[in-house]
């Protein structure tokens, strides 16, 4: 694969430590096409380590509620000057901290403080390296609501770097027309990546964190799964979102629109491929009828039921228009003839459980009202399945052989992509059967 430009971008356990700096030098300095490089803010550098970001958050707090905050604050400063002593570096983090404080006792600002973390680790990864700085303030551009201008954010993206030869760009956060620092929500760096790489038309967007890339199932589950060499936008969008930590699944988006292959690495085994995204697999891959299983726990199923609810009557929209009126997201809805089924995590539907049902009562007045809880919603992907009908049959039937209830299914249609309720209590073995399946057992 040609790679003449590259986009890299380095997760917070590559950037949390002097140790890891020197890695990532390395890396570059293998790859001179590696021109362009996003960093997160420094993460865990052992197990009950706090992460940058959680100090920083922790300080605004603080100052938010007029506690003292200067501890906390220190400690954030004394997490970059580890980085800077152990690199040799003299860098003026005695003035950036000045301004921080003074910014946290005057006027605390959420997104600014959080943001520190990504614009000292960008500023230090930059001088180290001897590249330019680019703050993203000045080129990922938001609205005053904070929602990101996507189609203003490539064009000054890409009039900032393309006429600089190598850049490192700070993540996860930018600036509207006042100036005024937004941030992502937390993943938000692989977001930034993408953009950049988007912006400059790169060949290559390659996402190094901790792991070798993805998984055939979650390593927590099921013990030594096959790693994946190949896989899809779509598997992946599918396989983030339900939980596959590895990639913000909006990172995945932007890459997939430009059809920029995206390359998850391990910075500390850089030797290893990873895993590589792309929309069609290369010939000769070996291509498995389920490449993925991942899943998430505490989620509730909620069924309406009324007569002939799809008759026209417009129950079904009236129900959708109650959600969204509570600003109430559910994870998928399915219509029956006689009912509607809403798949929703149990934590957003507890704090308005009471109110929520006596209100689709007042409205719509439904034959029944019922709640299911305590359940697991498991993703099973593979682009592989049209070639083979039977591949979400065989799912099904591995299943109930393991005498698992299936509480939900939904269906995308032509390529396999199931969404499956199954109580929480079964939320292992069903990932367990589902993998057996891939892996021909």
């Amino acid at each position: 694969m040609d790679k003449n430009l590259v986009v890299a971008k380095f997760g917070g356990t590559s950037v949390a430590d002097a140790g890891q700096f020197r890695k990532i030098r390395k890396i570059i300095q293998s790859g001179p096409e590696r021109r362009f490089i996003v960093v997160s803010a420094p993460g865990k550098r052992f197990p009950g380590d706090i992460k940058v970001t959680d100090l920083l958050i922790e300080c605004y707090e603080k100052a938010a509620s007029g506690e003292p905050f200067a501890e906390v604050l220190d400690q954030v400063r004394m997490r970059f000057k580890d980085i800077t002593d152990g690199l040799d570096m003299i860098f003026p983090l005695e003035e950036e901290f000045r301004i921080l404080g003074e910014a946290l006792e005057k006027a605390p600002e959420r997104d600014y403080t959080v943001s520190r973390g990504e614009y000292l680790t960008a500023r230090i990864m930059a001088e180290y390296l001897g590249f330019t700085f680019v703050d993203p303030a000045w080129c990922v551009c938001f609205e005053e609501d904070g929602q990101l201008n996507a189609d203003m954010t490539r064009r000054t993206m890409r009039a900032s770097l393309l006429p600089l030869q190598r850049a490192v760009i700070a993540g996860f956060y930018g600036a509207d027309m006042e100036g005024r620092i937004h941030t992502f929500e937390r993943g938000g760096s692989d977001i930034t990546g993408s953009l950049a790489a988007c912006a400059i038309r790169a060949d290559l967007y390659e996402n190094w964190t901790d792991v070798s890339g993805l998984y055939a199932a979650d390593p927590r589950v099921v013990r030594d799964p096959a790693p994946v060499a190949y896989m899809s936008y779509r598997e992946l969008r599918t396989l983030s979102y339900m939980g596959a930590s590895l990639l913000h699944s909006d990172a995945v988006l932007s890459a997939s629109e430009m059809e920029i292959p995206i390359n998850i690495r391990n910075t500390n085994r850089p030797e290893e491929a990873g895993t590589m995204i792309t929309r069609h697999l290369p010939h000769g891959v070996t291509k498995h009828k389920v490449t993925g299983v991942s899943g998430r726990k505490g989620m509730s199923v909620l069924q309406i039921e009324k007569v002939m609810v799809s008759d026209g009557s417009g129950f079904s929209a009236l129900m959708l228009d109650i959600f969204k009126e509570r600003n109430l997201p559910f994870e998928y809805c399915l219509t029956g003839i006689d009912s509607i089924t809403l798949v929703i995590r149990r934590d957003l539907l507890d704090s308005c459980k009471d109110d929520l049902f006596e209100e689709i009562r007042e409205k719509l007045h439904p034959d029944f009202i019922g709640l299911r809880e305590d359940l697991s919603l498991i993703a099973v992907t593979g682009e592989k399945a049209t070639e083979s009908s039977d591949a979400n049959v065989r799912v099904l039937e591995r299943l109930t052989e393991r005498g698992i209830e299936i509480v939900t299914i939904n269906q995308g249609a032509g390529k396999l992509n199931l969404l499956i309720g199954v109580p929480e209590d079964r939320y292992e073995d069903a990932i367990h059967a589902i993998y057996e399946y891939r892996q021909g057992g």
